[in-house]
């Protein structure tokens, strides 16, 4: 299958940048691009995409409201959201996360790991590891409002699944977290798929990012 990405960034040079990585990949091609946020939510109204490398800092509309947008208009579907940020824009790259994208990576990352992490996302995982997303939620927590609040989506979830979703927010990964409650990975990434699904989330960062929202994780705890 053929990953489909669209490009959002404001420098042509970026763009052309990664158009020829991705392109010389057999199961990549460049279905589009886009200047900023507000042009990259026309192109992709008229183009099938699988995933979106978006940038955060753009002029009219930026990543951020893009990918809020993008992700509001298609809760449960296609395109998947990459972010792209610098050392000095991580908050930007939470409120994506918040917004619905499905990870982030640093603009200087090396080519093969945007095209390794193009494929992760278009397979509908995240491309941040739940131990750096949680460290950047911790960074910026005093973001997420006035105070946590629970969410009626927790109630359908069974006992064990509310147990491995704490310790999918508290940054353990399927093998970790196998060991720690003596089951099978399999049966773990059964329950994870069992709980994004009843939860109504893309992926691990999304149910990171409500479990901090909801109070079942805090920041530091």
């Amino acid at each position: 299958m053929t990953i489909r990405v669209v490009i959002v960034d404001d420098q042509p040079l970026v763009r052309a940048g990664f158009r020829m990585v991705l392109d010389s990949q057999p199961d990549m091609m460049v279905a589009g691009e886009a200047i900023d946020g507000a042009d990259a939510l026309r192109v992709l109204a008229r183009t099938e995409a699988d995933v979106v490398v978006m940038d955060i800092r753009m002029p009219t509309m930026d990543g951020v409201e893009a990918t809020r947008r993008l992700c509001a208009d298609r809760p449960a579907g296609l395109p998947r959201v990459l972010v792209l940020t610098t050392f000095d824009t991580e908050a930007d790259a939470f409120a994506a996360l918040r917004a619905g994208a499905s990870g982030f990576l640093l603009k200087n990352v090396p080519p093969e790991e945007l095209l390794a992490a193009i494929r992760v996302v278009a397979a509908g995982d995240s491309v941040v590891a739940p131990s750096i997303t949680r460290r950047l939620l911790d960074r910026f927590a005093d973001q997420l409002g006035p105070g946590p609040a629970a969410d009626p989506r927790l109630a359908q979830l069974t006992e064990r699944e509310r147990e491995i979703l704490l310790l999918v927010a508290q940054g353990l990964s399927n093998a970790e977290i196998a060991g720690r409650v003596h089951v099978a990975e399999a049966t773990v990434k059964t329950h994870v798929g069992r709980i994004l699904a009843k939860l109504q989330l893309r992926d691990r960062v999304q149910a990171v990012v409500l479990a901090y929202e909801s109070g079942l994780v805090t920041p530091g705890g």
